[in-house]
């Protein structure tokens, strides 16, 4: 059975459902946490701001990680700390600080931290022998792939049927092959058609109608 682990792309920190959890007027309970010295699990929320996109990632890298010896199966890339773990607890004043750096391969503040671990990760591989990495993620542009793949080069893959597919599709696809058990097919990202035409509707199922 083949290794893999699987790298997350972080949730947007300028929407509406990010400014609602860093809201210093906010009661609800993930707010609250966020605002104590021992902060609330980052998988928690970057599910909460994205809703379905992330949560659909999260539980679908944990389904189907199966990462070789010690090594984590899931990795969330963060603006500022490079590859962190889903249940790593957060602060407030971390996420505000990752809200000013940007997803951007020209800003050293995310590039520098994640080509860092991005490096630790793949020495790491190198022991362990073969394992895919995942990349659950945009592709179409280079804000991942020009930073992770020079980093992991053929090891480095992505879902197929992610082209043409935007967030709520993809998100709602992966839940969905959680549900069926069923794993979804993965491409090396060099050389890969990364852009195409927009798929057919997802069938709308109850169980992830309500997520």
């Amino acid at each position: 059975m083949t290794h893999r682990l699987f790298l997350l792309s972080p949730a947007s920190l300028h929407g509406e459902r990010a400014r609602l959890v860093l809201n210093d007027r906010a009661r609800f309970d993930l707010a609250r946490s966020l605002r104590t010295a021992a902060g609330a699990p980052l998988g928690e929320v970057f599910s909460f701001i994205s809703r379905l996109y992330f949560r659909g990632k999260l539980r679908y890298s944990s389904a189907f990680a199966r990462p070789p010896g010690a090594l984590p199966g899931v990795l969330v890339i963060t603006p500022g700390n490079g590859l962190l773990p889903p249940h790593t607890r957060v602060t407030v004043n971390v996420l505000q600080r990752w809200s000013e750096v940007r997803i951007d391969p020209q800003d050293g503040r995310y590039t520098r931290p994640l080509l860092h671990d991005a490096g630790k990760l793949a020495a790491a591989l190198a022991d362990e022998g073969a394992c895919e990495v995942v990349l659950l993620g945009s592709v179409a542009s280079g804000k991942y792939v020009e930073v992770l793949q020079p980093v992991f080069g053929d090891r480095l893959l992505f879902p197929s049927a992610f082209v043409g597919r935007g967030d709520m599709s993809r998100g709602g696809l992966m839940l969905r092959c959680v549900d069926s058990g069923d794993e979804l097919e993965y491409v090396a990202i060099q050389g890969a058609v990364r852009r195409g035409p927009r798929p057919p509707k997802l069938t709308p199922l109850k169980q992830t109608a309500r997520l």
